[in-house]
């Protein structure tokens, strides 16, 4: 791993900022002017941490901060080792700390790290909803909870220095630039959902009023640039063209600005709407996407953050490609930052 100090801060989405001095041999956090943790750092083999003789016992706060520091700086450093005399229970039970056969010793994983809900999500995750097997539209499936409403997810993008959120839509507040970019012609080529605002406003009604629909402003350091729905594929149109399973997900996704537009910028959203999704329901296994089989450039974005295609099959109204990445495969290959 680098150990050159690109990032000093990160800052979080409770508030304040994650301040950080490292060096080849330590790393001191701070939060709001007051120190966290300071670590002895041995970098080889394994990245080893270890408090310094002395040292107060951890708690889980501090180990949490490492975890980030050390995992966002670097998204290829997948695995660090603790040396500890004692883990705080609570890093323990949410998987922080995984104890190995060495006594004293623990490690932690960024596979699992990202998978922990907190404090990327809007809303506090305490288990799954209950299962209860519904029929509607013909469809058997699960019942899904109610729709969230506001900011659901936020998280600073260390490799782009900004911040990426996804909020839900407010139709009076987002008709006009949903209605702008569905007019423009490099939207309308694929989506071909040009019309009126009060055509948009009926759509945008109909999305908000289905439950298995959730449709998604996307910002950048707070300012909308794409529209996104994620549905619940077992009761949507391409549940019969794949064995979709109960809790699947799948994406449409509508860049609208211009000057948010290019690979990097795809590489930050995309990876910010799976692993929301990913977060909203741990049973979630899968995403989905099936773009138009022609759309070159929407296909190499997927499979540059690891989708791959499925198949291809045919929609009435257009050839479309399954896109499709699993949950193992997206935090096993995780580059969060």
């Amino acid at each position: 791993m680098s150990i050159a100090n690109v990032l000093t801060a990160l800052p979080l989405s409770t508030g304040g900022s994650l301040l950080a001095d490292e060096t080849a041999t330590g790393l001191s956090l701070s939060l709001e002017g007051q120190p966290l943790i300071s670590l002895h750092l041995t970098r080889e083999p394994e990245l080893l941490l270890q408090l310094p003789e002395g040292a107060a016992c951890l708690d889980h706060r501090a180990v949490w901060a490492a975890c980030y520091w050390l995992f966002a700086r670097d998204p290829a450093c997948q695995r660090l080792l603790w040396q500890l005399d004692e883990a705080p229970p609570a890093a323990l039970l949410d998987a922080l700390l995984i104890p190995t056969e060495t006594v004293g010793q623990y490690r932690s994983e960024r596979t699992l790290f990202w998978q922990l809900p907190q404090p990327w999500v809007g809303r506090s995750l305490m288990g799954c909803y209950p299962q209860q097997r519904v029929l509607s539209g013909g469809k058997r499936h699960p019942l899904r909870p109610p729709k969230p409403q506001g900011e659901v997810y936020r998280r600073f993008d260390a490799g782009l220095g900004a911040w990426i959120s996804l909020r839900t839509v407010d139709i009076d507040e987002d008709l006009a630039r949903f209605n702008g970019w569905q007019n423009s012609p490099r939207v309308a080529n694929f989506w071909q959902e040009q019309g009126s605002l009060q055509q948009h406003r009926e759509y945008l009604g109909k999305r908000q009023d289905d439950p298995h629909t959730l449709t998604l402003i996307g910002c950048f350091d707070d300012q909308p640039f794409a529209y996104f729905e994620a549905y619940w594929a077992k009761e949507d149109r391409i549940a019969p063209f794949y064995d979709a399973d109960d809790y699947d997900r799948g994406i449409h996704m509508l860049v609208g600005e211009e000057s948010h537009r290019g690979p990097h910028k795809v590489a930050s959203w995309l990876t910010a709407l799976v692993h929301y999704l990913f977060l909203d329901d741990p049973r979630t296994r899968r995403v989905v996407a099936e773009p138009r089989a022609d759309n070159a450039k929407m296909i190499g974005h997927l499979q540059r953050q690891g989708f791959y295609c499925e198949k291809e099959f045919d929609f009435p109204h257009k050839r479309a490609a399954l896109m499709a990445l699993g949950r193992e495969r997206f935090f096993d290959r995780c580059s969060l930052t």
